[in-house]
């Protein structure tokens, strides 16, 4: 019974009193010596120094380790404030007092928050930095870019960040640029592709896979080497396309050049109206798809092959339509040539192969263009010859009307016949001016070019000068009949005595008669008037028939039949005769 309640001592209040008194109760019921209970009291001791001694190393070093907590959380939170650029926290106490574990509880929400912040500032970094690094792998080619940007913790400020959002905008900014520019480059050449005729799409992939895409703008490359092969793209395209252009531009020129030496039918000249449309067209105005397709072009060049063949085997048909204008040129400039010499000619040449059909037909142009320039030159000098024709005509109609006694009659048309002689005789005395300024510009004409101005191959100046002589004889003619007729009166004798019978009111016999050229067949259809040269051989310009001179000028069928050495040795020596009224 008693070993129970020493093994049960803590039923009770358990203090150390107690149990050494226990002890002591248990020693003396045992018999313990004093030396035992000595080492038996100082055992007990030193194991009590020993747990306390252990006790107190563990409390140490907990507050060590608390100590090295508050440290370190403020070290943290220096940390982190720096980090995250934040001078202060709102959340950081003021007052450092109070036990270890006060202090260390006071810290711990700031940390919280803290790290709270530190990670999404993490993260808003790392965002940056994957769109930046995105975008820098699309400038330099580099797609395929896998690992995470690495962020740097030390530097998490609100600084850094918008440092790196304003050369992530930057960066957004110069890919926004080269994507337009891609897609300028990308619509320069779908336009330079339809109008060369070629496929775009496989132009494109040459240069890059991802421009084939319509639909996802933003995955276009847009990398330092996909625009430079654009541009190169784009180059090549416009030079292969004012080539092309320059090419079509001859091959039109010599089409139209065919067509106009062969009057080829507006209705076939139509069915290459797609070729011809850019013949003026500059490079940068010809944009219709197909317009400079390598088929159009062979389509031209085959075209101008068949017109070179045609031309050729039509060359004689052509060659004497240009000498019909040629002869129609000079006809009409009264100029005289002779056109089969010039016929048989040309057919000499083009059958005997020694001259190209274009130089021949050049030269024949060349021809038409001198021809024109002179028929230019003659045109008003000719202008007055046919109005000088014109009052001779008007003249010869006149005398036959003051011949007619019975103009005065009031026949039918009396009337229109002398408003017409009025207008006749303010015709007629201007003739000797007329006259007179056409000698002058047709001697200034001569002195100008060196040779004379020939009308239907006979000198203009001798036709002149024969009219201003026969001119002056009629006067003269005409001042004889006044004294013949006054001494006659004189004499009481009739004028019909002297000249016999009574002519025809329309032309007395004896009576000289100044005359215009009358209408003669000409090349070009239109009447030829020349003036009569009834000129004997030594230049009386009148011809003797039955031992008198006949002074009538008359028309003659064929002025052209007096040959032009005749007619230059008839009249040499012969300047000018001034016409006298």
């Amino acid at each position: 019974m008693a070993i129970t309640d020493a093994q049960n001592p803590l039923l009770g209040e358990a203090t150390c009193g107690t149990l050494l008194q226990k002890l002591q109760e248990i020693w003396d019921e045992v018999g313990e010596s004093d030396d035992d209970r000595d080492k038996m009291l100082i055992q007990i001791e030193q194991e009590c120094l020993d747990v306390y001694k252990k006790k107190v190393e563990q409390a140490a070093k907990s507050r060590v380790q608390l100590l090295e907590a508050l440290s370190d959380a403020k070290i943290e939170l220096a940390r982190l404030l720096s980090a995250l650029g934040e001078k202060s926290f709102a959340g950081i106490p003021e007052k450092t007092s109070g036990t270890i574990k006060e202090q260390l509880a006071a810290i711990a929400p700031a940390l919280e928050q803290l790290w709270e912040q530190k990670a999404e500032r993490v993260k808003e970094f790392s965002d940056v930095l994957s769109q930046i690094q995105k975008i820098c792998g699309e400038i330099a080619g580099n797609l395929n870019i896998s690992d995470a940007p690495a962020v740097d913790e030390a530097d998490l400020s609100l600084k850094k960040l918008d440092e790196y959002h304003a050369k992530l905008q930057e960066l957004q900014k110069e890919k926004s640029g080269r994507l337009h520019k891609v897609l300028e480059f990308v619509s320069n050449v779908h336009d330079l592709c339809a109008v060369l005729g070629m496929d775009f799409f496989s132009t494109i992939t040459d240069v890059h896979p991802s421009l084939i895409d319509s639909t996802d703008v933003q995955s276009k490359s847009i990398s330092n080497d996909t625009l430079a092969r654009l541009a190169t793209t784009v180059l090549a395209l416009k030079e292969d396309k004012k080539q092309r252009l320059h090419k079509l531009q001859e091959l039109t020129n010599q089409l139209i050049d065919l067509w106009n030496l062969m009057d080829t039918p507006m209705e076939e000249r139509k069915l290459f109206d797609h070729v011809t449309c850019n013949m003026l067209a500059s490079v940068d105005e010809v944009a219709v798809p197909g317009a400079l397709a390598l088929d159009l072009i062979e389509q031209a060049e085959v075209e101008v092959e068949r017109l070179d063949q045609l031309k050729a085997s039509r060359m004689k048909e052509i060659a004497f339509r240009k000498q019909t204008e040629l002869e129609e040129i000079y006809a009409r400039a009264h100029v005289e040539i002779d056109p089969e010499a010039a016929r048989e000619k040309i057919m000499t040449l083009i059958d005997s192969g020694n001259v190209e059909p274009t130089e021949l037909l050049a030269d024949m142009d060349n021809q038409i263009s001198r021809a024109k320039e002179e028929s230019l030159s003659r045109r008003e000098i000719l202008d007055k010859v046919e109005k000088w024709m014109s009052a001779c005509e008007e003249e010869s109609w006149l005398e036959d009307y003051n011949r007619d006694e019975n103009r005065y009659n009031a026949s039918r048309g009396a009337h229109l016949n002398l408003k017409r002689a009025e207008k006749a005789r303010i015709l007629v005395n201007k003739i000797p001016a007329l006259v007179d300024t056409l000698v002058a510009k047709t001697r200034a004409w001569e002195e100008d070019r060196g040779v004379h101005f020939a009308y239907d191959g006979v000198p203009l100046l001798a036709m002149l000068d024969e009219y201003a002589m026969l001119r002056q004889e009629r006067e003269e003619e005409k001042r004889r009949m006044r004294d013949q007729k006054k001494f006659n009166e004189q004499q009481g004798t009739e004028p019909e005595a002297v000249f016999g019978a009574r002519p025809s009111p329309a032309r007395p016999v004896g009576t000289k008669k100044v005359v215009g050229p009358r209408a003669n067949g000409s090349a070009n259809g239109t009447p030829s008037r020349r003036l009569s040269l009834n000129a004997n051989q030594n230049g009386s310009g009148s011809a003797t028939k039955g031992g008198r001179r006949d002074n009538r000028l008359s028309a003659p069928l064929n002025y052209v039949a007096i040959s032009k050495d005749d007619a230059a040795s008839h009249f040499s020596g012969t300047d000018t005769v001034s016409a006298s009224p």
